[in-house]
């Protein structure tokens, strides 16, 4: 199993690569890299590109709205040349406070519009002459009534470093969870319970599956948590309190918040019910203590390393290819020697 980490898109993206270089020493395979309404993406894995040598640094995520399918396609062959082969595009829809509150684009039909970034990334990379496409919410190029008409069918100039750049979908729901599995590489899943995690997206991923084409690889299936080796760490559990009260609590409106959905799916609906109601009339601490226990333990790695061991094979055995988990620690160095354990046991399974 791989192992990778995110990148806070709080913080300063300076500061945390040197981190990164010490994870990436210690046996961190890849970083991915977030923006939501923060600084870009883009530029910090351009710096990260350069400071590092072997990490795979991956877009988590760059939302579908904000830019055009081809400048997506041009950022993505950009960052894999930079990288010479490193770069995973991840791609994902947000939600429409992000979407319509920040970048003043309406939110509509996710699904057709993922599908066809997709379709458009790829055959941009593939330079099998110029582009022409005609799709139900991209026409490329521009229809002759909707601009100047002097808009003709171009091809990328450069020829990028891979024709086939691995694309990851970070999808929640039933039909988007399908189509991830039918037309990416990999799949960002969040909140994963291993144990209750086929009861949510079981069916969705096997109709996908059905629908593969043979020519994919197998998805990959990018899940983890918190991450803490060592005997009487259970107290850090409960550094992942705030992270999880602020995405089922407030990330989102009340009627649509697909992240206190999944929560409701695992069977915490009145949790769910609480926890928004408490960091929506603003008591996040109260939020935070809300966080059933019994998911902080089921969605993180921490305990002794038998213990880890023993969770991991769990982890496996429901889907899990890829660890895309947190090191916790008060300090750098205790955070970059969870990595190093994480990697130690991984290597011995």
């Amino acid at each position: 199993m791989k192992i990778c980490t995110t990148a806070s898109y709080a913080q300063d993206y300076a500061g945390q690569t040197d981190q990164l270089i010490e994870m990436e020493k210690a046996g961190l395979d890849e970083v991915w890299v977030g923006e939501a309404y923060s600084f870009d993406a883009v530029s910090a894995m351009g710096y990260l590109a350069a400071k590092t040598e072997r990490l795979t640094i991956a877009s988590g995520i760059l939302n579908i709205y904000s830019r055009t399918p081809a400048l997506i396609a041009m950022t993505a062959a950009g960052l894999d040349a930079l990288s010479k082969g490193r770069f995973m595009l991840g791609l994902g829809a947000s939600g429409p406070q992000v979407v319509e509150g920040f970048h003043a684009v309406p939110y509509d039909a996710p699904m057709t519009r993922l599908r066809e970034v997709v379709d458009i990334c790829r055959r941009i990379w593939k330079r099998e002459g110029a582009l022409s496409y005609a799709g139900k919410k991209y026409t490329v190029p521009l229809a002759a009534e909707e601009g100047s008409g002097l808009g003709k069918p171009l091809k990328l100039i450069n020829r990028p470093y891979r024709d086939d750049i691995p694309v990851a979908l970070a999808t929640l729901r039933e039909k988007s969870v399908e189509m991830t599995a039918e037309i990416a590489q990999a799949w960002l899943p969040l909140f994963y319970m291993p144990e209750k995690a086929d009861q949510v997206w079981g069916e969705a991923l096997r109709k996908g599956l059905a629908k593969r084409h043979p020519s994919l690889p197998p998805l990959e299936v990018y899940a983890g948590g918190s991450v803490a080796v060592g005997d009487g760490l259970e107290a850090y559990r409960d550094m992942a309190r705030p992270g999880v009260a602020l995405y089922v609590g407030g990330m989102g409106a009340r009627d649509k918040n697909f992240y206190n959905e999944i929560f409701r799916k695992y069977g915490y609906d009145e949790e769910a019910a609480n926890i928004q109601d408490l960091y929506l009339s603003g008591r996040k601490s109260e939020a935070e203590a809300a966080v059933p226990s019994s998911f902080l333990e089921a969605s993180s790695l921490i305990g002794p390393e038998a213990y880890i061991k023993d969770r991991l094979q769990i982890w496996k055995e429901a889907g899990v290819t890829c660890l895309k988990v947190n090191f916790l620690g008060t300090s750098q160095a205790e955070r970059v020697k969870n990595c190093e354990a994480l990697k130690n046991i991984v290597e011995k399974m």
